[in-house]
């Protein structure tokens, strides 16, 4: 994995242009590995490894139990995708990892709370797409035999948890959050190892992972030109709870005094 340390606001946007059709995903530190949420929380509360597949299963089957209740249609509880990113979606930890299409938006989610630096993540995902990268274990494991999408695929190839492989891609069905943040899942086969290292075990003459350093000094520039660009959380999170977050970014805002009186 190629690390770059942008200097400047600039740098990190013109360096984006080299990566045109990759996902990216914001990490407000940068030395957080890239794992999903149910690997980070089976590393801190179930040492037992043995225990993971099992309990995986298991909180997936307690949420299609019971999350009947709360949705006015179920039909997304049958497909393993859709019910992953409802989980997701509402902070339940899965193997999901969240990214975008959008180099700005996973900047804004690197950038918004972060008070070190933070990191944006690109994935070629063309590279993956056109399987030019196979993992050298289990080359045959390509991108469309391994689609969760395909009734049995999660079982087999995921929840297994012995696949050295990553997926990417939508559900059939996208919800508004995943719209307004040009958003895409990242699947890794294996919790206990972050994606570069899944990524390690690929053959490809292409780079398909790289990750981008972005100083916590370039935050204020940074933010104020996402903001001018209606990258907040009242456009990603396209609902009340978008908009309360949103609040946040305005403190730190400030507009000339003549503004702010006509204003108000």
């Amino acid at each position: 994995m190629q690390t770059i340390i942008v200097s400047n606001w600039q740098e990190f946007m013109s360096l984006t242009i080299e990566l045109d059709g990759w996902a990216f995903r914001g990490q407000q530190d940068e030395r957080w590995p890239l794992q999903s949420s149910l690997s980070r929380y089976l590393s801190a509360f179930v040492p037992d490894r043995s225990a993971w597949r099992i309990q995986e299963q298991r909180a997936i089957r307690i949420f299609r139990r019971k999350a009947h209740n709360y949705l006015s249609d179920v039909r997304a509880l049958s497909d393993d995708l859709r019910c992953l990113g409802l989980m997701q979606h509402h902070g339940a930890p899965t193997r999901l990892l969240d990214f975008t299409k959008s180099p700005f938006v996973a900047a804004f989610f690197a950038l918004e709370r972060a008070v070190s630096n933070a990191a944006v993540f690109a994935v070629n995902t063309p590279a993956l797409w056109t399987d030019r990268a196979v993992p050298v274990s289990a080359p045959h494991l390509v991108r469309e035999m391994i689609d969760p999408r395909l009734p049995g695929n999660f079982e087999r190839f995921y929840l297994s948890d012995e696949n050295p492989v990553m997926w990417f891609g939508e559900p059939a069905e996208m919800d508004q959050r995943l719209i307004a943040q040009a958003g895409t899942f990242v699947l890794p086969g294996l919790l206990h190892q972050p994606l570069d290292m899944i990524l390690d075990q690929y053959t490809c003459s292409d780079e398909l992972l790289r990750k981008i350093v972005l100083p916590s000094e370039i935050r204020d520039e940074a933010m104020r030109s996402l903001y001018r660009m209606n990258i907040t959380n009242a456009s990603l999170f396209p609902d009340l709870e978008g908009l309360a977050r949103s609040i946040a970014l305005e403190l730190e805002i400030v507009w000339p005094a003549q503004v702010v009186e006509t204003l108000a």
